[in-house]
């Protein structure tokens, strides 16, 4: 495993993270999920991603017992806030009271003292953002966390965050968690040349686009059984893309580019977000520790300038599928 810098902070993680979405506390019970970190941990990742909204906290329960294995200091925590953890007015979003009270439950659920990096799920509208910025502040001084970003905020709110915590003085952003894949590739626009002046390294989510990258769903036949896109419990957005047949078909082009570059097709989706230097770590969900394990092959790699040309023709900049 090859590590990173998470932007210009001095802290480094691992190339490949794991990420609990969709997985722990939902489509993975307990022994499996201890089998899938087990795995982790043997391939050297060191960065494990959360949310209080995971599974309405038991992605973050779970992940507080399983861990209690290993030594606090081998890895680098991360959980987040914004999304609805109750039906009260102030039960959601980026306020100093919200925020305040999720970053409690979310130690006690994870059962430590501190999480390295706490993230805003999403930009607040109805907060201002002092107060956001201000209370993450309160807690990187207090504390009870070590860094502190933002996920999917959009480029006008990063540079207004980072003006003000110039001008207050305040410990500033150190990631972004954008989705980003060889066919979601909207970030490039503004996203990552504004955190790549800040020092702000990006954590994508996403990376196999679900899945769909892996090359698991063909063309016209249905999706395998037991894949994402057979549980109703999953969201609409793997549906939708496993159903363009159009998407499937170029995704298949990806093949022999895999091939020759002596990877799987999986390994090369993340060998392709992880060409860019401003991305620190690329975040996949796995349900098996073979899958475990293959995605962190793609760790150290590089694609030859040709190869990525070949990507460039299917998949051009600003690709949303």
């Amino acid at each position: 495993m090859h590590y990173r810098r998470l932007g210009d902070a001095g802290v480094k993680v691992s190339e490949i993270s794991l990420g609990g979405w969709l997985t722990f506390g939902n489509a993975l019970a307990r022994d499996a999920g201890r089998e899938v970190i087990d795995a982790a941990f043997d391939e050297g990742i060191n960065f494990y991603d959360t949310a209080n909204i995971y599974a309405q906290g038991a992605c973050e329960e779970l992940w507080g017992e399983l861990l209690q294995r290993y030594t606090r200091s081998d890895y680098v925590l991360a959980t987040k806030v914004f999304g609805p953890m109750g039906d009260g007015p102030n039960d959601k979003g980026c306020s100093r009271k919200h925020i305040t009270e999720q970053i409690h439950a979310s130690l006690r659920r994870l059962r430590t003292d501190y999480v390295d990096l706490y993230q805003c799920h999403r930009y607040d509208d109805g907060t201002p953002i002092e107060e956001t910025v201000s209370t993450l502040n309160d807690l990187v001084r207090q504390g009870k966390i070590l860094y502190w970003g933002f996920s999917e905020w959009p480029a006008a709110r990063i540079r207004e965050a980072m003006l003000l915590c110039g001008a207050r003085n305040y410990d500033q952003p150190r990631s972004s968690q954008p989705q980003y894949s060889i066919i979601w590739r909207e970030i490039e626009e503004e996203v990552l040349p504004v955190c790549d002046r800040a020092g702000i390294g990006q954590i994508v989510w996403s990376p196999l686009g679900q899945g769909v990258l892996t090359g698991k769903y063909r063309p016209g036949k249905e999706p395998p059984p037991g894949s994402r896109a057979t549980d109703d419990k999953q969201n609409q957005f793997i549906k939708d893309r496993v159903r363009d047949k159009e998407l499937l078909e170029r995704i298949l082009k990806l093949e022999p580019i895999a091939k020759e570059a002596g990877m799987t097709m999986a390994q090369l989706a993340l060998a392709w977000c992880l060409r860019h230097p401003g991305v620190s770590s690329a975040i996949v969900g796995a349900t098996k520790p073979e899958q475990v394990k293959e995605n962190c092959g793609a760790s150290g790699k590089t694609i030859p300038p040709e190869l990525l040309e070949k990507i460039e023709e299917l998949f051009p900049p600003n690709s949303v599928a």
